[in-house]
């Protein structure tokens, strides 16, 4: 069986050629970003299995899917892209990329926001989503690489 290309996490805005040792935009470490092409299939899905683990501890202490059927179809609906591969808390991270700012219920999407964070805006839960996530992706590669 043929396994498809895994993708690169990139988004385009990296901030390792400024000196960080963790990207700022696809949370991979400098020496993943460097190294990617040469990866094989294995080591890539390592790479994005532990992104994918670090993005879903941090959405789900602020959101809880509450039908993903829901959430798939407004995605799809609104030309969002998204990992159909993902776990559904990944999905809402990319709904508050593509549009926090026009996201005023989210309940329309089949998401519910956990109740100590309802008075924040889909935007602030997007900069604390992605400043969490930065910060455990950090962590992650001090505590493993900088021994």
């Amino acid at each position: 069986m043929v396994r498809p290309k895994i993708k690169t996490p990139c988004i385009g805005v990296c901030s390792t050629g400024i000196g960080d040792s963790v990207c700022r935009g696809c949370k991979r470490f400098s020496h993943e970003i460097i190294d990617w092409n040469g990866y094989t299939n294995l080591q890539k899905q390592a790479v994005t299995d532990r992104l994918e683990l670090l993005l879903v501890q941090v959405v789900d202490d602020k959101f809880s899917v509450l039908d993903e059927t829901q959430l798939r179809g407004q995605l799809v609906a609104k030309q969002v892209r998204f990992n159909p591969a993902q776990n559904p808390l990944c999905w809402v991270f990319d709904l508050l990329k593509a549009g926090a700012s026009q996201i005023d219920d989210f309940r329309l999407f089949g998401v519910g926001v956990k109740s100590r964070w309802r008075e924040h805006s889909a935007s602030d839960l997007r900069d604390l989503i992605d400043a969490d996530y930065y910060a455990l992706s950090c962590a992650h590669h001090q505590r493993y690489f900088l021994l």
